[in-house]
Parts: structure tokens; sequence; C-alpha cells
């Protein structure tokens, strides 16, 4: 087994290859729940992401997309607890890597940039599982669910 002795499970990828996504979540009562949105291309359940902005680090990014996309604002990680991969073109043919940082949510709007394009819902983690489009994500939120117990 020494030839995976370099390997690493983080693909490198060319920075336009790369985006950044937020995992919004809040804890009620002891429960973890997670923002999920729609994307505007397909509908389907998601969370928000986007292109890493020259101007900001990749964090602070991925709250940027959760105050557009979503109507959040809250404390982003520094680090991104996964990752998943997808297609960015409409038919999917361009590959793009995402990182997705968590976000504990402190203030929820009710007017936001996109709130015409997309809906939001809140979902423990076991209904996020199943409503989101890519099996990927939910096993990000798993990954967050952990943190909790």
């Amino acid at each position: 087994m020494s030839f995976l002795r370099h390997w690493n499970p983080r693909v490198d990828t060319r920075p336009e290859h790369r985006q950044v996504g937020a995992l919004p979540y809040a804890v009620v009562d002891g429960r973890l729940s997670v923002l999920l949105i729609t994307s505007r291309r397909s509908g389907r359940w998601i969370f928000p992401k986007g292109a890493i902005e020259p101007e900001l680090s990749a964090s602070q990014s991925a709250a940027l997309e959760a105050l557009e996309e979503a109507g959040v604002i809250g404390q982003i990680e520094d680090n991104p607890i996964g990752s998943y991969r997808t297609g960015s073109d409409i038919d999917g043919s361009s590959l793009v890597d995402v990182d997705i940082y968590p976000l504990l949510v402190q203030t929820q709007l009710d007017e936001w940039k996109e709130r015409r394009q997309r809906l939001r819902h809140w979902a423990v983690v076991s209904e996020a599982q199943r409503l989101l489009a890519d099996p990927a994500l939910g096993r990000i939120a798993v990954a967050l669910a952990r943190r909790f117990g």
C-alpha cells in the first residue's frame, strides 16, 4: 500500500474550476437544521454556492453566496467541511469542485437579492438527505451533524 502514501482526497483543480458554497445551519432545542435553497436553473434543492470573489477569501465568498441566494447572515468557518463535484454548464458538460463552509445562521432576512428566484427551506438532516439533489451534499450535511452528536 505504499503507493497510497502520497494520495490526497482533495483534487487540485484550476481556480476557474473551483467554487465555494455555504452550509447554513442552526441548532434549535438541541436539533440541527440546515437551510436548503432551490437552484435557479433546475429548481432542485442545493446549498448556496458560487464563484470565489477576487477581493474576498474563499470562506467570505461562501458567506456572500449565502446572503445573496438564501438571505442569511452568520458566522462562517474558515475551513471547508467537505467538497463535491458538479456540472457548471446548462448541460453539465463542464465540471467544478465546490468547497462547502459551515455557516452558523444568526440572522434570516425577509428581503434579499435572489428572493424571487429561489425557494428556501429549513430541514433536519434526515429530510435534507432526501431532498438534496446530489447525494454528496447529503453526506456533507451528515458530516456537520456528526459534530453535534
